[in-house]
């Protein structure tokens, strides 16, 4: 009943008054209704007469108010006159408004997230072009040097081809960033999952990027000795290639004379957490929600002087998250950074 009375409140008033006044009318009459058909044809008249105004002012009310609501759908970009149903149109003014404001505000979320995605377009195209733009412009001066005549030089032409294949060298791990970016963020990659030893990974990783800590007297080690192995399940290749990327990325940051170091801990019972941290300079709080972003960089300059693609830790974390796994970073500027992620544990 509370639902009637606020839902037709309108059309009952209305049909109220236009009664009253047919009644008045049926009154004027009633000395000649009286004689044919008895008080009782003054009361059924005043009943139909009550229906029949109800009823037509409710339809027109709500098809005069479903013909502006559409215009006014047609009018405003954001609302698709589609979303409109008549049936959603009534005399209820509150219930209206609830409905107008509900679409309202799906569309205004929809072209919030259009709006973002362009926005990251944007910036994504144009971080693509710097990044491809300064290796591109090192290569084509060294080339153009040695055309114009410094190729006779035998020292020059050995050097400029030496620093022409380094620009070439950027060019192409830009490139298969890129692509790998490509590839895992295609819904048909699938990964291969295996059962490994997550120690023996790291142990490999370590053999492989030995020289390079020693050039900065980096030590990498484990957080203690294990005895036994720590069996995962998940793509081998892709895990090697998220802890390559981690800590490259910490023999570049880390400190000179420092340390990087990988734990191995149980996250819950059915998850490890593998842990790399390092005392190096760590990370400004500011920067550390956008970190994963492509091409970000917290030090632009130092970045550059390093190396790298400026992808690494967007490809670990599309890596990570194509595991369903969680990939967690914790930093203290000027005493070091800690990236973890959890992989399941093989029963």
């Amino acid at each position: 009943m509370k639902k009637i009375k606020k839902t037709y409140r309108y059309a009952l008033w209305s049909a109220l008054y236009s009664t009253s006044i047919s009644v008045v009318i049926a009154l004027l009459s009633y000395f000649l209704l009286i004689n044919l058909l008895g008080i009782g044809a003054v009361i059924v008249f005043g009943i139909v007469m009550f229906v029949i105004s109800f009823l037509i002012i409710q339809y027109r009310a709500e098809h005069f108010i479903y013909q502006r609501v559409k215009k006014l759908y047609e009018d405003i970009s954001i609302l698709d006159v589609n979303d409109l149903e008549r049936k959603d149109v009534t005399t209820d003014a509150k219930a209206l408004t609830e409905s107008v404001q509900k679409y309202v505000e799906e569309r205004s979320k929809e072209i919030a997230v259009l709006t973002q995605r362009d926005s990251f377009r944007r910036d994504f195209l144009g971080n693509v072009a710097h990044e491809l733009k300064t290796p591109l412009f090192t290569v084509q001066g060294y080339i153009l040097t040695l055309i114009e005549g410094a190729a006779e030089d035998k020292e020059i032409r050995t050097k400029y081809l030496g620093r022409a294949n380094k620009g070439v060298e950027r060019l192409t791990s830009i490139i298969k960033d890129l692509d790998m970016i490509a590839k895992l963020e295609t819904e048909g990659m699938k990964m291969n999952i295996e059962t490994f030893n997550i120690l023996e990974v790291v142990q490999n990783v370590f053999d492989l990027f030995e020289m390079k800590a020693k050039k900065r007297n980096i030590t990498l080690m484990f957080d203690s000795l294990y005895e036994f192995p720590r069996f995962v399940k998940g793509d081998v290749e892709r895990i090697e290639q998220v802890l390559i990327n981690l800590i490259v990325n910490s023999i570049k940051y880390g400190k000179v004379d420092g340390v990087t170091t990988v734990s191995i801990e149980n996250y819950n019972s059915n998850k490890f957490l593998i842990k790399i941290s390092d005392n190096g300079e760590g990370i400004k709080e500011e920067h550390t929600s956008r970190l994963f972003e492509r091409f970000y960089r917290v030090d632009q300059s130092r970045s550059r002087e390093q190396g790298g693609s400026g992808l690494g830790l967007s490809i670990v974390k599309h890596i990570i998250e194509a595991h369903n796994e969680t990939i967690l970073l914790k930093s203290e500027f000027g005493k070091g950074s800690e990236f973890s992620f959890t992989l399941d544990k093989a029963m």
